[in-house]
């Protein structure tokens, strides 16, 4: 009887392992995806984030500053003799 026992717990055993390595493949797999999903979001966050740093060099670029100065808001450099110097 012993044996039939034991033969029983050892094939219940089996099959609860069988079904614990299905289980993790499984999660596994889950995790592989959402860790592929993730990849992609930063690869495009990284690339969106690259050309928001080269729009803003544009903008902040000397010339195009002064240019916008000096169309939209009529600015222009002051005169020489228009400058005043103070001194302590």
């Amino acid at each position: 009887m012993s044996r039939h026992l034991l033969l029983t717990v050892l094939v219940a055993a089996n099959i609860a392992t069988a079904l614990l390595i299905v289980r993790d493949r499984h999660e596994h797999r889950q995790a592989f995806v959402e860790l592929s999903r993730l990849e992609k979001a930063r690869d495009a966050l990284n690339i969106e984030f690259g050309r928001l740093q080269l729009e803003q060099a544009t903008w902040a670029e000397s010339n195009r500053v002064d240019q916008v100065a000096r169309t939209r808001l009529g600015m222009e450099f002051p005169r020489t003799e228009d400058v005043v110097v103070l001194r302590r």
